[in-house]
């Protein structure tokens, strides 16, 4: 506390004393004219009372101080506590949001690894597919070429002959039977390929029959069956031009039983 202020304090504290003691000497049946006496009586001061108040004020002013600076503390230590409790919360407030980024970034992390796990998958699995098919078409091209490398063999003979033009025939759609062809063969020329007809009508005009089935050449020429021989007594090539030339004029050579 300043000087100035402990001076006032017990120059304060003097006069009250002064006064207490002034009231102290008088009697009490004294009448009011005793209280303007005293009042000009001098008054005797003692240096030790002045003394005692001086003390008691001092340590007034010491305690006031101490009771302020305990408050200023406490208000700091609340202040610190609350500074404190604010770091808390929002370091835990940042460490939760630290943690939920993380997590966030984990969760996508797996479904990125997932999706992937999945696209190589998908992946793999149409690799497996495609593999399959090529496979599969390979087999059927082997296959295939097998097929065609696989030739069908028939008897040099009539039975053979007339097989193997069968099987043009069917494949070409032309109408005829083993039977009806065989008949009208071993009618025509007894089954002898090289048979030549010198005596009728066409080879009176130059154009005798000829082959298994007695074929003029324009007619061999015109019935020419595509994939058969040119040479009109190969046994094959005519019989299916003969058949196909029934086929046109009789609807099948099943249907011709005599010279046609």
């Amino acid at each position: 506390m300043p000087k100035n202020t402990h001076k006032i304090a017990i120059a304060g504290a003097a006069t009250l004393g002064a006064a207490a003691l002034a009231f102290s000497v008088v009697p009490a049946d004294a009448q009011t004219t005793t209280t303007d006496a005293v009042s000009s009586a001098r008054v005797a001061y003692s240096s030790e009372p002045v003394q005692d108040v001086k003390a008691s004020v001092t340590d007034q002013l010491a305690q006031a101080s101490v009771k302020v600076d305990a408050i200023e503390a406490k208000k700091k230590a609340a202040a610190d506590a609350a500074a404190k409790k604010k770091a808390a919360a929002e370091a835990a407030a940042k460490a939760a949001a630290a943690e939920k980024k993380a997590a966030a970034e984990a969760a996508a992390k797996a479904a990125a690894a997932k999706k992937k796990a999945a696209a190589a998958a998908a992946a793999k699995k149409k690799a497996a597919a495609a593999r399959k098919a090529k496979e599969a078409a390979s087999r059927s091209a082997k296959r295939v070429v097998i097929k065609k490398a696989t030739v069908k063999k028939y008897a040099d003979n009539l039975d053979g002959w007339i097989k193997h033009s069968l099987d043009i025939m069917k494949s070409k759609g032309i109408p005829g039977s083993y039977h009806g062809l065989h008949k009208n063969i071993m009618r025509e020329s007894s089954g002898n390929p090289n048979a030549i007809n010198d005596w009728d009508i066409n080879a009176i005009n130059g154009i005798p029959s000829k082959g298994l089935l007695q074929v003029i050449p324009p007619t061999f020429a015109a019935y020419h069956v595509s994939g058969t021989s040119w040479n009109i007594y190969d046994p094959v090539a005519n019989i299916t031009a003969a058949a196909n030339y029934a086929a046109d004029k009789y609807g099948s050579i099943d249907n011709v039983n005599s010279a046609y």
